[in-house]
């Protein structure tokens, strides 16, 4: 499916992996020069040479580095500035989950998470904001279900989660009407952290397929199966696209029907 991002720049930060990385193709493929970062310079380096050979180098840029990294970050929307002219669209999806319940999460840990959260969203959105406002453009950032649905196995992260949604319905508001922010609310997707604990599955012989289907119903998703990247990557990209040009302050569902909010 193409969404119409010709002429458009787009910038993705985590995008070496899952969801980001299925992003940064989608992208690419309807149309887009994309920049992308992550922190694994190694495997960025592999990613962004097979996007050059199916996409063309003209149309990728890449920079390996923590997007808490407040000069890395602003160095990075330099270089999308010098390279691309502009940004149209910020995706903003780094950031991982942290498994911990109230009684075992430290001081140090709360400390951590929420900049992590909150920061990955703030730095790069301040960098790019300039070019952002320029081009009338979109952020999407990629959060979880979690912001709603809390879990008490990952209490630190829900809430840190549930800060990021507050903080996105607010810059709406401010940065409206030349900038356009939204979000995407992901479910149990089959990348990262469900990838490993696959692979480290007590009993081997168990297929992928299989694995995924018990957790899914032990979960209680509906539709009986995790989700793809692909399909996140899909949301993530109608979001930020003309499409849905008189959206802004919403978020969207990808969790296969497991919310059980309102």
């Amino acid at each position: 499916m193409h969404y119409g991002y010709d002429g458009c720049v787009a910038v993705v930060t985590g995008g070496s992996s899952g969801i980001g990385l299925a992003t940064v193709r989608l992208l690419l493929e309807s149309g887009a020069r994309v920049a992308f970062c992550a922190r694994n310079e190694n495997r960025l380096n592999d990613v962004a040479a097979v996007l050059r050979r199916d996409f063309g180098a003209d149309n990728v840029l890449t920079a390996a580095f923590s997007v808490l990294d407040k000069e890395a970050v602003n160095d990075f929307a330099s270089q999308v500035r010098a390279r691309f002219g502009t940004c149209d669209l910020l995706v903003n999806n780094a950031g991982q989950g942290r498994i911990s319940s109230f009684a075992d999460t430290s001081d140090d840990d709360w400390r951590a998470e929420y900049e992590l959260k909150l920061f990955s969203q703030i730095l790069p959105l301040r960098a790019f904001l300039p070019m952002l406002r320029e081009a009338e453009g979109a952020v999407v950032a990629v959060n979880s279900l979690l912001a709603y649905q809390p879990e008490p196995h990952m209490v630190c992260t829900s809430s840190a989660r549930a800060g990021v949604q507050n903080l996105l319905k607010s810059l709406s508001v401010e940065l409206a009407p030349q900038v356009r922010v939204n979000s995407v609310l992901m479910g149990l997707i089959g990348s990262g952290q469900w990838t490993r604990r696959f692979a480290e599955r007590e009993d081997q012989s168990v297929s992928r397929s299989e694995w995924y289907g018990a957790l899914a119903r032990k979960k209680g998703i509906p539709l009986g199966r995790l989700g793809e990247a692909e399909e996140a990557a899909h949301a993530i990209a109608f979001l930020g696209s003309r499409a849905a040009s008189y959206i802004t302050g919403s978020q969207l569902e990808v969790s296969g029907g497991l919310s059980r909010h309102i």
